[in-house]
């Protein structure tokens, strides 16, 4: 089965789908995310919920033997804060943080949210093992065929993702960071494939995701200077689920082609 790592020994070791597009040495942010989100998620109480990931990655992480630390800030009652960092030779390449809030009754009054339909495709499109990506561009239709979706269209994604790692079940926050890491392919893909590197990765979450299915609808992207904010909705087939923020830098001289990229 296709997963984001292996396990060899107490060490995980990287697959093919854990590889950045940027370099080969190099792994991706998607499952880097992930094994943050696996380790913050175990500072997680009882009756809590995750509510907020934010991720720095401000070292590429190579694709070599690395740790995890990680340290719990505060342990309240209704607010539980923890910290993590990936560790590799001696350095933190990249570290995060997670909220963990205790769920409760709505307040009264009403508020206003937006009421337009979040698209999806017909059930049974993907497998609950992981399948590869659906996109949308603009009013296209859904297709898996990365050059059909390299347009200057906004985009929208359906993804089934693989465990993150072989032989243990991916969790709904694992699955939310992942998709938050995609912010930056989704808000930032153009006419001419992707050019931009993420800096951090934000995720927000009202809820954890329902089923093994999530979609991703580009809704900002704020760019100046070869500094660039992408922003998007997370979203299940019951409705929104949280909101996904990127900060990016321009990174035109690697630009990527995913029409015909072959770790597309």
């Amino acid at each position: 089965m296709v997963s984001f790592f292996d396990s060899q020994g107490d060490q995980l070791v990287a697959e093919k789908l854990a590889i950045s597009p940027w370099a080969p040495t190099n792994l991706s942010g998607t499952g880097v995310c992930g094994l943050l989100a696996r380790e913050l998620e175990g500072h997680c109480p009882d009756g809590f919920v995750p509510a907020r990931l934010t991720a720095d990655l401000y070292q590429p992480v190579l694709n070599a033997p690395f740790s995890m630390r990680s340290t719990v800030v505060r342990r309240g009652s209704r607010i539980t804060v923890a910290d993590t960092a990936l560790v590799q030779d001696g350095q933190d390449r990249v570290r995060a943080s997670a909220i963990f809030l205790t769920p409760g009754a709505e307040p009264p009054g009403e508020v206003w949210s937006p009421s337009e339909r979040l698209p999806v495709p017909p059930e049974g499109c993907t497998s609950p093992q992981g399948s590869p990506p659906l996109f949308k561009s603009g009013d296209r239709d859904w297709t898996s065929d990365f050059g059909a979706n390299q347009n200057a269209d906004r985009k929208i994604t359906w993804q089934s993702l693989p465990p993150l790692i072989a032989d243990e079940p991916i969790t709904p926050f694992q699955r939310a960071a992942i998709m938050g890491d995609a912010t930056n392919h989704l808000c930032h893909w153009g006419t001419e494939g992707a050019s931009y590197i993420n800096a951090d990765v934000t995720v927000n979450l009202s809820r954890l995701p329902i089923g093994y299915e999530l979609g991703l609808r580009a809704d900002n992207t704020i760019a100046s200077a070869g500094i660039s904010i992408g922003a998007a909705t997370l979203y299940d087939r019951t409705g929104p689920v949280g909101t996904c923020v990127v900060t990016t830098l321009s990174n035109a001289r690697r630009q990527i082609d995913f029409s015909t990229n072959p770790l597309a």
